[in-house]
């Protein structure tokens, strides 16, 4: 139980920063809630998931808060940012293989 104490606070964590280096106009351009309301939900999540045990009732409800950010927020958010993928290969068409264009033949 200690380690997954440890990766749950980790993935609070990651979402906390990942929701601090987002733009604010983002949030809103995306139809999501506020930088701030994300940053205080977050931030308590991480706090909780410190201070108290895995089996509490506390920590999962920021558990499902951090699953909701980085399942629904957080790909809004990439989207509205122009934030896809950052290697090469994700600049094709999506009729792209792995050699070139397909042509169907």
């Amino acid at each position: 139980m200690y380690w997954v104490s440890w990766a749950l606070l980790l993935f609070s964590l990651f979402a906390f920063v990942d929701s601090a280096i987002r733009r604010d106009d983002a949030y809103r351009a995306a139809d999501k809630q506020t930088k701030a309301f994300w940053l205080i939900i977050l931030g308590l999540a991480a706090a909780v998931n410190f201070f108290m045990g895995i089996l509490d009732f506390l920590p999962i409800i920021g558990l499902i808060a951090t699953i909701v950010y980085i399942v629904d927020v957080r790909p809004a958010l990439r989207q509205v940012s122009g934030g896809g993928r950052r290697w090469p290969r994700g600049r094709g068409s999506s009729s792209d293989g792995p050699y070139g264009p397909f042509n169907g033949r």
